[in-house]
């Protein structure tokens, strides 16, 4: 059983790793420090699971996620994310993952989302499934709207993050920041950003 844990923090990594040799059956445990040397990991090995952290700089998790399914639509991959599962979960299943859970889980959750991927199943949280049954029933958000990218901006945005700032995480132009934060007011009928920031706060996004 061969695992790759991505991470941009070798101290996370290392943490990690140590936690996923317990498991039974585990072997190979590899590391990344970012989308690119995953992708090229997984070019020279196959992996039964990647864990994958979302932030990461140069190519973030969702696109590497996005990169590693378009390689091979039956891959195992688990986010491990430092964000809340409001913000990204959703995309990220929709984007191929095959479970999510967030980093102040405890290890003994992480250790049981794990041996779940493995099983050939979906790793979903207690409480996201009711949030998941409940938004059935109600009008679908502005933010549903927006790309991944764009939505991506807008919480750095009203995180405040400047537009160079934006451009030098994503590796984007700062043009191009500009031009999706245009598309966002265009996309959810706002004047300026500060009701964007407004409407993240008051979605808990």
């Amino acid at each position: 059983m061969k695992i790759l844990v991505a991470d941009d923090h070798a101290i996370v990594r290392k943490g990690l790793i140590q936690l996923i040799r317990t498991l039974p059956n585990v072997g190979e445990v590899s590391e990344a420090a970012n989308g690119f040397e995953v992708l090229e990991k997984i070019e020279q090995s196959k992996y039964n699971l990647v864990v994958l952290d979302l932030s990461m700089p140069g190519k973030n998790g969702l696109d590497t996620l996005k990169d590693i399914i378009k390689k091979d639509p039956k891959s195992k991959v688990l986010i491990l994310s430092v964000h809340p599962e409001e913000q990204y979960a959703i995309r990220s299943f929709n984007s191929g993952a095959s479970g999510y859970i967030t980093k102040n889980s405890a290890p003994r959750e992480l250790l049981k989302a794990i041996e779940q991927v493995l099983n050939g199943k979906k790793y979903i949280t207690t409480t996201l499934a009711e949030k998941l049954i409940n938004l059935k029933n109600i009008e679908k958000p502005l933010h549903k709207n927006l790309t991944d990218r764009e939505f991506q901006i807008m919480i750095m945005s009203a995180e405040g993050f400047s537009i160079s700032k934006i451009a030098k995480e994503l590796s984007i132009s700062p043009k191009t920041v500009s031009s999706h934060r245009s598309k966002i007011l265009d996309k959810m009928n706002f004047d300026n950003f500060a009701q964007v920031t407004h409407y993240v706060i008051a979605n808990n996004l």
